[in-house]
């Protein structure tokens, strides 16, 4: 079964693939970045021909260029500088940088190895290929769809009605139906309702007019540990000084849990609290974590109705109105909500994820407040990465005794 090309826009990405490139392409274009795919799905497994027509949509992939178009949106976002822009007129993906492979028993290999600045353009493409190919060529698309509609006008139906009073930006791109399907549900839900303010895919972004949505991932933070200079325990530290240096509180908006966020609110100081808008959450608990970052802000004595949290943690509507109900009032709430809007199907989404795991030959690692999303090909770095956490927390603790 041959399919049309699935990605035809290097702005077919998620807008923080842009965010952190910019910084490494200003600060740290010598690091070097190796990255692995991993389906969490238990019992999935990758036909030959799978493989083979996933292979030929990264071929295409790499035929694709930046338009003048696209440049020139790119260059209407208020923190893209036009020196990174011209960087991009110039870059391309190269083949050479990904490896897919099927292993005997029938899972599905990829590894991206390269300059980082390069590498981790292909995290957000390769997921939408994957993505796309396994429901085209394992299911009956078009049942799919119907049954993806149906979902997507009651969801609409229960924004009009008043069910669902939040506002959120879609998150879909890496885990969607299809690129036909995530344009459907961002064009309605952005005209139909007026609870969805964006969507962090950049070509959806441009096509429909709305503000793009995203700041930065856990491999930003992961990607300090493969520094020799820096401490395992404060790469945190070195990465939010970073980003505000390059944005100078624009853009921002913190990701806590990279190693924890108890690490996190270490490095979290009154200048931090200042200088970033608000804080994400990806991991554990959304309740405990949101009661911690408001004690946090109000320690500072900031008003943490000032500041944002943005939810983005395996969200669907119901849980995020019931977040939503309990914050409201006591902090401005937003979300990012992906698979529940691009992959809402009559089957299971594919939980799948590309993660950064060296640096410069070096391991790294994000630990985050769910041990099952810890993810790390060295078990002795793992487990030293904890203990420097642990250390530092334990440190500051008997400090303050």
């Amino acid at each position: 079964m041959k399919l049309e090309p699935i990605v035809t826009s290097l702005l077919d990405t998620d807008l923080y693939k842009f965010n952190m490139d910019q910084v490494i392409f200003h600060k740290h274009t010598d690091l070097c970045g190796e990255y692995y795919f991993k389906c969490r799905n238990k019992g999935v497994t990758f036909s030959e021909d799978v493989v083979r027509e996933i292979n030929e949509q990264i071929d295409h992939l790499c035929t694709l260029r930046f338009s003048k178009a696209e440049l020139d949106y790119l260059r209407s976002i208020r923190f893209i500088k036009r020196d990174y822009v011209e960087f991009l007129r110039l870059w391309r993906p190269i083949r050479e940088y990904v490896n897919v492979t099927r292993s005997d028993s029938g899972e599905l290999e990829i590894v991206v190895n390269g300059p980082l600045f390069s590498a981790m353009q292909f995290e957000i493409y390769l997921l939408e290929i994957v993505n796309e190919v396994y429901f085209r060529m394992n299911f009956d698309y078009d049942s799919l769809k119907r049954s993806a509609e149906e979902r997507l006008d009651q969801k609409i139906k229960d924004f009009n009605s008043g069910k669902y009073t939040f506002k959120f930006a879609e998150f879909g791109c890496r885990r969607r139906l299809s690129r036909e399907w995530e344009d459907t549900v961002v064009r309605r839900l952005t005209s139909e309702t007026k609870n969805c303010v964006g969507t962090s895919n950049v070509y959806l972004a441009m096509k429909y007019d709305l503000t793009p949505i995203g700041t930065y991932a856990h491999e930003f933070v992961q990607m300090y540990q493969g520094i020799d200079q820096i401490p395992l325990a404060y790469t945190n530290q070195y990465a939010m000084n970073d980003w505000y240096d390059e944005y100078k509180g624009d853009n921002g908006t913190a990701l806590t849990d990279t190693i924890t966020t108890d690490l996190f609110l270490l490095d979290f100081n009154r200048s931090m609290v200042n200088n970033y808008s608000g804080v994400r959450h990806d991991s554990g608990d959304p309740y405990e974590w949101g009661e911690k970052m408001i004690r946090h802000y109000e320690k500072y004595g900031v008003d943490p109705k000032s500041k944002l949290l943005l939810f983005s943690d395996s969200l669907d509507f119901d849980k995020a109105q019931n977040l939503y109900d309990h914050f409201i009032g006591r902090t401005k709430v937003s979300f990012g909500i992906g698979t529940f809007c691009s992959n809402d199907t009559s089957e299971n989404a594919l939980n799948i994820v590309i993660k950064l795991q060296y640096v410069n030959g070096r391991p790294v690692a994000k630990l985050s407040d769910n041990p099952e999303k810890a993810m790390c090909r060295d078990a002795d770095y793992l487990d030293y990465l904890k203990s420097s956490v642990a250390f530092r927390i334990k440190r500051e603790a008997d400090r303050k005794e």
